[in-house]
C-alpha cells in the first residue's frame, strides 16, 4: 500500500517558489513544477487535489504526484525538486580531437586515385588511422556541417 505524501513548504521555500514563477527567467517546465509545489503545499488553508491541479496546469496527475514524491523523498530543498535530472545518453563519438583530426583529413589530398574526399572516405580513414574505434559517415557529415567546412570545394 502506498503511503501518503504531503507538501509542506516553509515560509522561505514559498517565497522562493513565488519569486520563480513571477521572475520571467526560469525554464517554463522548472515554472511548473513550482507552482505545482505552491499548490500542493499543506501548510495553506486551502489546497488541491492532484487532479485539479493537473487540470489547472495541463499537465498529467502522474507528473504532479511525482514532482511532490520527489520533493519529499529528496530533501526540502525545493531546488531538487524542480530542477531537470542530468539525462543519460551516448557520449558524442566527435570529441574536439576527432574533430581537429578530421578537419586535417577533410583538408589535406583525397587518396590516390580519388578525386576528393567523401564522406565514407573520410569515416574509414578516420577509422583506419585508430582516431576512432567506429564512426558513420553521417556523424562526418553533422561535424562538417558544424564547422561550416566544404570538403569538396
Amino acid at each position: 500500500m502506498s503511503q501518503k505524501l504531503f507538501v509542506r513548504l516553509s515560509p522561505e521555500q514559498r517565497a522562493a517558489l513565488e519569486k520563480m514563477t513571477r521572475s520571467g527567467v526560469a525554464k517554463v517546465r522548472e515554472v511548473t513544477r513550482a507552482r505545482i509545489l505552491l499548490l500542493t503545499d499543506r501548510n495553506q488553508e486551502r489546497w488541491l487535489t492532484h487532479e485539479q491541479i493537473a487540470d489547472a496546469l495541463s499537465v498529467s496527475p502522474v507528473t504532479v504526484s511525482r514532482i511532490c514524491r520527489r520533493f519529499v523523498l529528496e530533501g526540502q530543498d525545493s531546488a531538487r525538486a524542480i530542477q531537470e535530472k542530468p539525462r543519460p545518453g551516448q557520449t558524442p563519438k566527435i570529441t574536439g580531437e576527432v574533430e581537429a583530426n578530421l578537419l586535417m583529413l577533410a583538408c589535406s589530398a583525397p587518396p590516390a586515385g580519388k578525386e576528393r574526399w567523401t564522406l565514407r572516405l573520410l569515416a574509414e580513414e578516420l577509422v583506419r588511422l585508430e582516431v576512432v574505434e567506429d564512426l558513420s559517415h553521417v556523424a562526418v557529415y553533422q561535424a562538417l556541417k558544424k564547422t561550416k567546412s566544404s570538403p569538396g570545394r
